[in-house]
């Protein structure tokens, strides 16, 4: 991986000092990140020790323009603190985030190809996942037409696990093996508005007792949505979003589910001059789910590949890493209040109230027993501070008041009594950019 990075830098350094015009941007980011989990991810029973730890993300930038031709890549080493002894040779943290390359094809059409970010509307289905530390890039193919308010980008990609001399299995967890995206978005007046769809393609496949390859096959998930829909009126906003999932899971069971979302967003200007705004927004998620009690058709929506951490409190008990998949689902009403002091600092409280979509049971007993809805709420506190252009600090706390329902749907018995979960983030930004003009060297 060092060889990679040294070779990186040379070619960059290269096309730099070539005869031509070009522009070549270095940046990098350092993100470190101390966390006191005692719930977060999943309730902690009486008993278990929270956790403590500190973790990081250095990221290394850099990207070329020459012409109509954009080079990019990002290099990121993540890591917890103290999961490496000090005198080492080497170790599998570093890693390459995004290598792509775009070339632009007349006033409006663009193609990029290779390993990128896919981060579109509020990032509900689509996000980069930056809140992780290791955050998401797709092996895609994109072509986008732009032109104004309009956009129009379509794509896909055709995944393997190597460069074999005969089809293999796909088993790379969590991975499509194919997929095919189209997505438009526009702006007329005062109303924003985009439709998404995309198509995945997941393999399974069956082996007997010894490990022999019986059967395989790709089943197919689509999602048709409505990313964004907002309508703004002077400091007030009303936005919503819908998809509906349909196809197979991975099981072969067929699929009938949704998520959809209306809010209300209102801006006070106390001084806007100086910063000083207050937000509120007021709205409600639903995401469908299925009976844990069973059901002939899987009407669990999945969110896929969003960034869930900002959605549904951010003590990530619902869709983040597995959690609250192929469930009863969530209803999330919620009230959320930002107070900008400045342009720099802020601070934010956010309320939800959360319900089961679908029925909730308790179950091995004779008879099942249907339980209440409701299962519980989350106070989120999170301070925000840009001390200046190249750093900033961000410091949260949530905590989670649960239910009976929840702790029985998610089998925890014995529960503590207090669910939190607090962070400090520190966040560097250098920048370096040089723009490289005429014959140089």
């Amino acid at each position: 991986m060092k060889f990679r990075l040294l070779t990186l830098i040379s070619l960059v350094l290269t096309l730099a000092f070539s005869e031509s015009y070009a522009q070549f941007n270095l940046d990098g980011q350092i993100l470190q990140r101390s966390e006191f989990r005692n719930g977060f991810g999943g309730l902690i029973r009486e008993g278990q020790d929270p956790a403590l730890f500190t973790a990081h993300r250095a990221r290394l930038q850099a990207s070329y323009q020459l012409d109509n031709l954009t080079f990019y890549m990002s290099i990121q080493d993540v890591r917890t603190w103290g999961s490496t002894p000090q005198v080492k040779a080497s170790d599998n943290f570093l890693s390459v985030h995004e290598a792509w390359a775009q070339i632009k094809i007349g006033d409006y059409w663009s193609v990029k190809l290779g390993r990128q970010e896919l981060n579109y509307d509020n990032f509900r289905f689509l996000g980069n996942l930056d809140w992780a530390l290791q955050a998401r890039a797709h092996d895609f193919a994109l072509a986008k037409y732009e032109k104004e308010d309009m956009k129009f980008h379509l794509g896909g990609a055709y995944n393997q696990a190597s460069q074999s001399l005969v089809d293999q299995p796909f088993l790379i967890p969590n991975q499509y093996k194919v997929a095919q995206m189209a997505r438009y978005e526009n702006k007329w007046g005062k109303v924003s508005f985009s439709a998404l769809f995309w198509n995945d393609g997941r393999e399974w496949q069956n082996f007997d007792a010894n490990g022999n390859l019986l059967d395989k096959g790709v089943r197919y998930r689509s999602t048709l949505g409505v990313p964004t829909l907002k309508y703004n009126s002077g400091n007030s906003q009303i936005s919503a979003f819908y998809y509906h999932q349909f196809g197979k899971d991975i099981t072969g069971k067929n699929l009938n589910a949704y998520n959809f979302s209306l809010a209300y967003n209102h801006v006070i200007p106390v001084d806007r001059e100086a910063g000083k705004l207050w937000t509120l927004s007021l709205g409600t998620e639903h995401i469908s789910g299925t009976s844990n009690l069973g059901d002939d058709v899987n009407r669990s929506y999945n969110p896929l590949y969003g960034t869930n951490h900002i959605f549904n409190g951010y003590m990530d008990l619902f869709f983040v890493a597995g959690t609250h998949e192929n469930s009863v689902g969530v209803e999330d009403y919620f009230l959320k209040s930002r107070y900008a002091f400045n342009k720099n600092f802020f601070l934010q409280g956010d309320f939800h109230l959360f319900y089961a979509q679908n029925d909730v049971f308790r179950t091995g007993q004779p008879e099942a027993e249907l339980l209440d809805s409701f299962f519980g709420t989350e106070l989120d506190l999170t301070l925000g501070w840009i001390v200046t252009d190249a750093f900033s600090i961000q410091a949260g706390y949530s905590q989670f008041f649960h239910t009976d329902t929840f702790a029985t749907l998610n089998g925890v018995s014995n529960p503590k009594n207090t669910q939190n979960w607090a962070y400090l983030m520190l966040i560097f930004r250098p920048t370096m950019k040089n723009k490289f003009v005429g014959i140089l060297l």
